[in-house]
């Protein structure tokens, strides 16, 4: 057997459906980033364990998840609460945790985005590490969002989990990638700045993983690459094919990409607010911003 962490932040549309999904384990635990909503309530009406804890980032978090929250299990699986376990992948994972050749396991998403599953133009199969050991993994920081850093070899599941992917509407959407493309936005200065494209893993990688990562160190340094990420999912894996939901899934991906190329600009040549002790702009009486490197000691 395997336990299951369920990573939340107001999550009381989804948490439900998560929940009982993963009770396919005998150990499921909430891990809860303080939300302000009824996740906590709704969570603690199932026989699971909850937790809760500051966000500051999702690798932090999860590493944090790992190292503190203990588990009945070995093995464990994580799931966003947006995210399904299904019963044909919980089988595949207790068939998988029986090897001793692999420390963990890759399974790719199903997108579910309009009612239906969008195949095409998301890259399909895109792998995540979802399933492995606990002291063999902890993740950093990238971007928005995280990687895995492994001790040991990893294996791929034949089996995906659907990922609602806008459940609770177009407007969370759009809220949440607004933040998300701020993140993506220093790491593409980052990459931009001190990072290279690994060549050999784009052309040679042992891994779909590798090869995808490698692409996306490319794709940093392409001139309008909004409009070619557009081309590139909508006519070249075909996002055409997947009818109305799949022109709207191409289109928002290209705003969000043209989003994090706005962020950029402005972290280059806009000034940076300058705060305070307390966490606030300094100000003068004139709600002008005040460089502290402007005002002498005297004043």
């Amino acid at each position: 057997m395997f336990s299951i962490y369920i990573l939340t932040y107001n999550e009381e549309i989804d948490i439900a459906a998560c929940i009982e999904s993963a009770l396919l384990s005998d150990d499921v635990i909430v891990v809860d980033s303080l939300s302000s909503d009824r996740t906590v309530e709704i969570a603690s009406r199932y026989r699971v364990q909850t937790v809760q804890h500051r966000f500051e980032s999702h690798g932090l978090q999860r590493t944090w998840m790992l190292q503190s929250v203990p588990t009945k299990h070995e093995w464990v699986y994580i799931l966003e609460a947006d995210e399904r376990m299904t019963q044909e992948l919980f089988q595949e994972c207790l068939k998988a945790i029986e090897s001793q050749e692999y420390i963990g396991y890759y399974a790719a998403e199903r997108v579910m985005f309009m009612g239906q599953w969008i195949r095409r133009c998301t890259q399909y199969p895109r792998y995540q590490l979802r399933l492995f050991r606990k002291d063999k993994v902890w993740f950093t920081d990238y971007g928005h969002t995280e990687r895995e850093v492994c001790d040991g070899k990893t294996g791929f599941l034949k089996e995906t989990y659907p990922h609602y992917t806008n459940s609770k509407g177009l407007s969370r959407w759009i809220e949440k990638h607004n933040r998300y493309s701020t993140d993506e936005a220093r790491e593409t200065l980052r990459q931009l700045e001190n990072g290279k494209v690994n060549w050999r893993e784009l052309f040679f990688g042992s891994s779909e993983v590798e090869r995808r990562r490698a692409l996306k160190d490319l794709s940093l340094r392409l001139p309008g690459r909004p409009l070619l990420r557009f081309f590139y999912m909508y006519f070249l894996l075909g996002g055409c094919l997947d009818g109305r939901a799949g022109f709207a899934w191409c289109t928002l991906q290209t705003f969000y990409e043209y989003l994090i190329l706005l962020k950029v600009w402005e972290m280059k040549h806009l000034p940076t607010p300058y705060l305070d002790q307390s966490g606030k702009l300094s100000v003068d009486r004139e709600g002008k911003v005040i460089d502290p490197a402007e005002v002498s000691p005297s004043s």
